[in-house]
């Protein structure tokens, strides 16, 4: 949400409306389609749309991330989440790509949700920021992945 700076409520971002927008528009969607394999193919497709929507840097960086996670985790499922490509597992997000231009951020973040297997101790990271994919990343990406779905 905004930040506070008046000490008053300043309601949601243009970006943070839009993205709740786009979730609505997908959860329409989805209902509309009539097979199982129907809503899959085409939850593929919106996500390979969604990547192709991003401006050089972010889809870059998606389309590589969409690779590695689904040669990775074959289990996992692409669809929208509130306007950015995630995998989801029995329905519920597991991972998501955010593209830094959608929040007018400095870089693209993947995202771990609560889904997640990634418990470790008491603390460990969930959201990573993204601004290459060199092979070790992708190989981390990976790693990250497999446990995840665990």
């Amino acid at each position: 949400m905004s930040s506070v700076t008046t000490g008053k409520y300043e309601g949601f971002t243009a970006e943070e409306r839009a993205a709740m927008k786009d979730h609505a528009r997908e959860q329409k969607n989805a209902a509309r389609r009539s097979s199982r394999a129907d809503k899959a193919a085409e939850a593929v497709r919106d996500v390979l749309a969604k990547i192709a929507e991003m401006q050089d840097s972010d889809r870059l960086l998606a389309e590589r991330v969409h690779a590695v996670i689904t040669s990775s985790a074959p289990a996992l499922a692409p669809k929208l989440w509130y306007g950015m490509p995630a995998y989801a597992l029995d329905g519920k997000i597991v991972c998501y790509f955010q593209s830094a231009e959608k929040f007018k951020a400095r870089y693209a973040t993947l995202g771990f949700s609560d889904q997640a297997n990634l418990d470790q101790d008491t603390m460990w990271p969930t959201t990573f920021a993204l601004t290459q994919l060199t092979p070790a990343v992708e190989a981390h990406i990976s790693t990250l992945t497999k446990q995840a779905v665990r």
